[in-house]
């Protein structure tokens, strides 16, 4: 759809409608953004954090307000939102590793989501998930008090997402359903990479593995119904997991992504054997300084770079480029995948564009590509800005693959 904020900047934009579109859920309230964005100076990344944080700031004194004068429904909401500011205001800083500002904003995120957590009834309750000496944190959302074992989605989110947006970007949509709902960072995730320095790993099956594991512990999970949903970069990640774990009943693609050596490599001036070739070399000069060179020119480039190379650990432009080739579904992997799955695309994905078709294509388990329109307002990344749409055809086609109704 047509920008109404930051006609030049894209990436501002897209930030944009996303929180817009968690409006759906709780996570964000319409003049709340728009005063917010007309604050903001286009494509300057301490701007938008002071602004986003000033807004979380004031919308976080409201819930405790609320709070001490026993409005528990008021309170949840301003935390509910606050939550979400406190995650935009540090999206753009990780360029700087040290940027106190990264800990300050999320920390107030997490804080500010559990705040709100504990006030829905039934209450969202953080989990820990052991996971190779450490843990991994998450939520489990449950229908009603009763512990009885339920069709569940055990959700995850990509590239930049927390665990804490995954409330907005498909958890209370499930809930709201009768599934139970379990939602966790996994490696290189803000969870575990802003305060334990895990980085992303390719072979995902590892880490979903553990949470499987503890979601089968639950009595409020039925585990001969487990769906398996993952958002952004996550529909790579969970197409991953589910090839190698058997226990996956059913597969959410949100968007589906096939291959991320296709966008690390389309950008290079060279067919994709050589940069393939260049990326991973030990030296290369020449590569180097035409990377820099484009991230100078190129907004989001310069954005997903930066966040990539704090995400996965890596020391350079380059280094992060050949990383992201490890990523994917290709020699045989997606045709791995046997249960059923959904794969979501946007019309006009700016990340992933093409992709969901490509994995769509390689699939030989029971399939549905579900395509989102600009004519729906659906057609961005992950339906940003349609979500209550979304979620509605998403989890129609799982309510069938499972046999339930809501």
């Amino acid at each position: 759809m047509p920008p109404l904020f930051f006609p030049d900047n894209p990436q501002f934009w897209y930030e944009t409608l996303r929180t817009f579109g968690h409006i759906a859920y709780g996570g964000a309230d319409f003049g709340e953004v728009v005063i917010t964005c007309q604050r903001i100076t286009a494509g300057d990344y301490d701007s938008w954090h002071d602004e986003w944080l000033a807004t979380a700031d004031r919308v976080a004194a409201e819930g405790r307000g609320a709070l001490a004068a026993g409005h528990r429904v008021s309170a949840r909401d301003a935390f509910l939102r606050a939550s979400n500011y406190y995650r935009c205001a540090e999206f753009f800083l990780h360029g700087d590793a040290a940027d106190p500002r990264i800990r300050h904003a999320y920390d107030a995120s997490v804080d500010c989501f559990r705040q709100a957590a504990a006030l829905f009834a039934p209450v969202i309750q953080p989990v820990e998930i052991p996971y190779e000496g450490t843990v991994l944190p998450g939520y489990l959302y449950c229908a009603d008090d009763s512990a009885t074992a339920r069709p569940t989605v055990v959700m995850h989110n990509g590239f930049d997402g927390t665990v804490e947006e995954m409330h907005f970007f498909g958890a209370a949509a499930a809930v709201e359903r009768g599934y139970t709902v379990l939602t966790f960072d996994g490696l290189g995730q803000p969870g575990t990479r802003h305060h334990r320095g895990l980085m992303f790993r390719p072979d995902w099956e590892n880490v979903v593995g553990p949470v499987l594991d503890y979601a089968l512990t639950r009595p409020e999970v039925d585990g001969a119904r487990v769906a398996l949903l993952g958002c952004s970069m996550g529909g790579l990640l969970a197409p991953r997991a589910a090839a190698f774990d058997q226990r996956v009943a059913a597969l959410i693609a949100l968007d589906g992504v096939y291959d991320l050596g296709d966008i690390s490599t389309a950008p290079l001036p060279f067919p994709r054997a050589e940069a393939e070739r260049r990326l991973r070399a030990e030296h290369d000069p020449e590569l180097d300084a035409i990377m820099t060179a484009a991230m100078a020119v190129v907004p989001m480039l310069r954005w997903a770079v930066e966040h990539g190379m704090y995400a996965m650990g890596s020391d350079t432009p380059r280094a992060f480029g050949a990383a992201y080739l490890d990523y994917h579904l290709r020699d045989g992997i997606a045709e791995k995948i046997a249960c059923p799955t959904l794969v979501c695309a946007g019309a006009d994905d700016g990340f992933f564009k093409g992709q969901p078709e490509l994995l769509y294509e390689h699939l030989t388990c029971p399939k549905t590509l579900l395509e989102f329109t600009a004519e729906q307002g659906a057609d961005a990344h992950c339906q940003s800005g349609a979500q209550r749409l979304a979620f509605a055809r998403v989890y129609d086609w799982l309510d069938d693959v499972f046999g339930t109704t809501a």
